[in-house]
């Protein structure tokens, strides 16, 4: 309502306004209602960084459900184990993983609605295995659709796991007033404003992108979307659109640092980069450094929504040798 023709959402050649991108999430949750979702039912969804992912966000905690992201790069065993424990209604599958989520249905024991995302960014093998794809399914929705509020803060909003481990994955709920705090914190920590720019290169399926899925619209920021993170792509998208956040693991740190000459471009302008995960070694952060990039050393875990601690920078740090820095 207040910035409606503000850039929210970019994606390849795709750019849609806030008002664009909220009536599509009040159309998917009309769409989700329609079909008898609501408060508690989980929809899951098996998708990289899309704007379909994006707008699921938003559209399924509209109408009281569970957003369950999983995790792209997991076996179908794992995944199957995961849509039977949280107890799925739906899930939306991106084509590329059709045969993973037709690997995990085979295991499961609960016979969720399919709902297939045909991602135009996305020119590789996979065929939908859906009753309707997504832009049929959201067409039916009602644009105006009178969405309501959490009647309780501690209402849930997401569903995640955890893996890694030699045992099943762990589910972490995450409610609506924890997930608020942190899209909060995060503003706060980063520093975001109405011209920051959002590159989506931490999956969104882990823990729900740290919050960051929700903390961009809070200050209408861009979301620039990455179907596939490369240094190619990354540093393309970093110059076409002005980023000035992104994060990840120290692998994506090394994607940029090992760039060809021809990968890479120049840096607009600083970009902040919130490492986490593993802690980068110092020579990674002083190259990155080298290149533009501010790097923001952060620690969390999926039990609580992502980032829980970081290292605040003090300024009398900035006047410290390299390597005490």
């Amino acid at each position: 309502e207040v910035y409606p023709r503000k850039i929210a959402v970019v994606h390849g050649a795709l750019r849609r306004d806030y008002a664009e991108f909220y009536a599509r999430c009040r159309r998917l949750a009309s769409a989700l209602s329609e079909r008898g979702i609501g408060l508690g039912d989980t929809v899951a969804v098996l998708a990289p960084n899309t704007p379909e992912m994006l707008e699921l966000h938003y559209g399924v905690p509209m109408i009281g459900a569970v957003l369950n992201t999983m995790n792209i790069r997991l076996d179908g065993p794992a995944i199957g184990f995961m849509l039977d424990h949280g107890e799925a209604k739906v899930i939306f599958v991106d084509r590329e993983f059709s045969g993973l989520a037709r690997e995990a249905l085979s295991h499961a024991t609960v016979k969720p609605l399919v709902i297939d995302i045909d991602d135009p960014e996305y020119d590789g093998p996979g065929t939908g295995i859906g009753a309707i794809g997504y832009e049929d399914f959201i067409a039916s929705g009602d644009p105006h659709f009178n969405w309501q509020l959490p009647a309780d803060e501690w209402q849930a909003i997401s569903l995640n796991y955890t893996s890694g481990t030699t045992g099943n994955p762990k589910g972490v709920v995450y409610h609506h007033r924890g997930a608020y705090l942190l899209a909060m914190g995060n503003i706060v920590t980063a520093e975001m404003t109405q011209r920051s720019v959002y590159l989506w290169t931490v999956p969104m399926f882990h823990c729900n992108g740290w919050i960051f899925t929700w903390s961009m619209s809070i200050v209408a920021g861009t979301h620039v979307c990455l179907r596939r993170v490369s240094a190619k792509n990354i540093f393309e998208a970093i110059a076409a659109h002005k980023v000035t956040h992104m994060g990840g693991a120290p692998t994506v740190m090394g994607f940029l640092i090992n760039a060809g000459e021809e990968e890479r471009k120049p840096l607009p302008n600083v970009v902040n980069f919130f490492a986490a995960a593993a802690p980068p070694p110092a020579a990674t952060i002083r190259k990155l450094g080298d290149m533009g990039f501010n790097i923001i050393h952060l620690y969390g875990l999926t039990e609580t929504y992502g980032p829980a601690v970081i290292n605040a920078w003090h300024e009398e740090w900035d006047d410290l040798p390299s390597a005490e820095r």
